[in-house]
């Protein structure tokens, strides 16, 4: 009588071609944010923190709270606030730790396959076990790995993009709600000046003084002033409301204020020897394009790799066969015969050989490098733009502040003094003081705008120019005046 008993272990031999792999190896996703947090100190100066746990939440709070503890609180103070506080940051952020996991992901073996057989009834049976493991897996992985880590630094450049251009929107709302609460203080030094002009107007209508023409001239100045500071009151309001969306704060954290009015202009301005060469040198989202298209080179390697071999199984072990005889005394002897096995499994590749996959990985490889020199020219062009738009916004600014408005405030003065006199009539000093309230709103809104163009060159050498709308497509910031801001 025989009894059959065939058993395949598992083999070692996947695992002792990939022996130098640590299965437990810590990927800190912490390791990952320290690029962004790097970059964000270098070309900011200020502090990058990804908030993932309750500790992180309770310093960025801490570290919010007592940047918005001072009254007034300056361009660089609410930088740093939105860098701590803005969600949609956050959320980006989180794309680095995804690439990490990713990153992760391709360092661990494949889960081998189990199967387990049984045949046989009675006296003879076989049991069979088997455990196989994809070879093709193990044997890209360094390749693999090259691309994940490249993604991962794509990640990493994307999320200090963002940084960058989140700061650049901070930027750009804080210098529009200060030039709106600018010109609201203007509008309401000029209002205050109407105001006293009526009176004066009405008081000489009861002595018979001035005719009710002039009256009502002076009466209609007031009027209007009043209406563009209600306009200009609420334009700042507005603009105020779009820096505290920016700055993500809400509740408590609304009680500061901004400057009453933007620095002056500088008396030199920034030079570039090659605008075009700084920021094809530093802008994070060239060097992310670059990165693209060097992940699809090392995918492509890949693709060329597994061309022909997509699925390559392996499963090894040992077989154990058991015989079982009587021998003539009546006894039985027990023999056993080990023997080794391995077997693979391949795909064989007759109607898809890996032509068409390896076409597509070259057309994307072309595409993505026809976009990366797409990509230098456009940065190109947008960096001569930003730097012309900011030494011609500062010679306009020049010319309002130290020409035009000196200019109109002259003349106002003189046409006081001739109206003073009897000389001038109320029509013609209310058209000079109107002309010159005009030029005074333009010279601040020429200010403005060279601040706002100098926030957007900024941005073109070093990055985030995309989440900044140019100064040039800028609606201008209506006129309008108050006090609590």
């Amino acid at each position: 009588m025989r009894r059959f008993l065939k058993l395949a272990a598992l083999a070692c031999l996947p695992f002792a071609l990939s022996a130098c792999i640590s299965a437990t190896q810590d990927y800190e996703t912490e390791l990952g944010f320290s690029l962004v947090s790097g970059q964000t100190a270098q070309r900011l100066g200020k502090e990058a923190m990804w908030i993932q746990n309750s500790a992180d939440a309770a310093a960025a709070r801490s570290r919010v709270n007592g940047l918005l503890a001072s009254r007034y609180v300056g361009v660089d103070a609410a930088i740093q606030v939105a860098i701590l506080n803005n969600k949609n940051l956050q959320a980006s952020y989180a794309d680095v730790g995804m690439s990490v996991a990713d990153l992760w992901q391709e360092d661990l073996l494949a889960n081998p396959t189990i199967s387990v057989g049984y045949s046989g009834i009675g006296v003879g049976r076989t049991i069979e076990s088997i455990v196989a493991a994809n070879l093709t897996r193990l044997l890209t992985r360094e390749r693999r790995l090259d691309v994940a880590e490249v993604r991962l630094l794509q990640a990493q450049l994307r999320a200090v993009d963002a940084t960058l251009a989140l700061s650049a929107e901070t930027r750009r709302a804080w210098i529009e709600a200060v030039a709106a609460w600018e010109a609201v203080s203007s509008l309401n030094q000029a209002k205050t000046a109407a105001d006293a002009a009526a009176e004066l107007a009405r008081e000489l209508g009861r002595t018979g003084a001035m005719p009710k023409a002039d009256q009502a001239r002076e009466q209609a100045f007031y009027a209007e002033i009043t209406g563009q500071t209600a306009e200009a009151r609420l334009a700042a309001n507005l603009a105020k409301e779009r820096l505290y969306r920016v700055m993500g704060v809400w509740g408590k954290d609304l009680d500061f204020e901004v400057p009453n009015s933007l620095p002056g202009l500088p008396g030199g301005l920034r030079g570039y020897s090659s605008v075009e060469a700084e920021a094809l040198r530093n802008r994070v989202d060239l060097q992310v394009a670059r990165l693209k298209l060097e992940a699809l080179a090392r995918s492509y390697g890949l693709t060329n790799a597994t061309r022909y071999v997509s699925d390559l199984d392996l499963a090894a072990g040992i077989e154990v066969e058991e015989e079982v005889e009587e021998t003539e005394e009546g006894g039985e002897e027990t023999n056993n015969i080990v023997s080794g096995m391995i077997e693979a499994g391949i795909e064989i590749p007759i109607f898809d050989s890996g032509q068409a996959r390896l076409r597509k990985a070259e057309f994307q490889y072309l595409k993505a490098a026809n976009l990366l020199a797409a990509k230098a020219v456009d940065i190109r062009a947008e960096a001569r733009a930003a730097y012309k738009a900011y030494r011609g916004r500062h010679d306009i600014a020049r010319h309002y502040q130290s020409s035009v408005v000196p200019l109109r405030v002259t003349v106002e003065k003189e046409s006081l003094l001739t109206y003073n006199g009897m000389i001038t009539n109320t029509f013609d000093l209310l058209a000079d003081t109107r002309a010159k309230l005009g030029a005074i709103l333009t010279a601040l809104q020429a200010k403005r705008d060279f601040y706002l163009a100098d926030a957007d060159l900024t941005a073109a050498i070093t990055g985030g120019l995309g989440g900044a709308p140019s100064a040039e497509t800028e609606t201008a910031v209506a006129e309008g005046g108050g006090a609590e801001h």
